[in-house]
């Protein structure tokens, strides 16, 4: 199985990379786990509590569960996905059935933070955009998607997604093997990163994936 580490900051275009990817792939050998669905479930607390934890400081993850899934679908187990609300900040208690594929992407913001974790991958990526951009996004999709008003966004990126994005996520670019500009101006990654895969899934499921790429 070829495991893909794909991170970058708020807003960068993470899952529009994703997205590009399986938009030329055949998906059906491809496996996407969002780190979205792998915050720790705080139902113990009351909405009021979760509403103001910092979600983007690594100890926000359950990477014990994330490395747990991502270790069973390596050695061909199927797992339970949890599935997770940014309306309520809480796991809704329902879970996806994900069986092991022969391309598994795993995406967020801090999956590049986790020092076990990085030695799952067989490729690591980092997603790119400057920071006027990426607010831009985070604003666009919270008030749009997420039912969050400007004044909270705007508070939340001062008092937490800036200062952790250049404690955590920005240093773990350290760590990536391919950096990827905005992919508004850029598509020779995504070229390059379909065919590392597409090279994979023409591999026989026994057959390893060649880090000579």
């Amino acid at each position: 199985m070829l495991v893909i580490g794909i991170a970058g900051g708020t807003g960068s275009g993470k899952t529009t990379v994703v997205n590009k990817i399986l938009q030329q792939l055949n998906t059906e050998g491809v496996n996407v786990l969002s780190q979205d669905n792998y915050y720790h479930d705080n139902q113990h607390l009351s909405l009021q509590e979760r509403e103001v934890l910092n979600y983007d400081h690594p100890k926000s993850i359950d990477f014990e569960l994330l490395m747990k899934h991502v270790r069973m679908l390596k050695n061909g187990e199927s797992i339970e996905q949890p599935v997770y609300s940014f309306v309520t900040h809480s796991r809704t208690g329902d879970h996806v059935m994900v069986e092991p594929r022969n391309v598994l992407m795993v995406e967020g913001i801090l999956v590049l933070t986790h020092a076990e974790l990085l030695k799952e991958y067989d490729l690591k990526v980092f997603v790119h955009a400057d920071s006027d951009e990426r607010l831009i996004r985070r604003i666009r999709r919270d008030t749009q998607e997420r039912g969050r008003d400007l004044s909270e966004v705007l508070h939340r990126y001062q008092t937490t997604l800036k200062p952790m994005h250049q404690e955590f996520i920005e240093p773990s670019k350290n760590h990536a093997d391919l950096i990827v500009p905005n992919m508004r101006h850029n598509n020779v990654a995504i070229d390059f990163l379909t065919t590392v895969i597409n090279n994979s899934l023409k591999k026989s499921p026994h057959e390893k994936f060649n880090q000579g790429y």
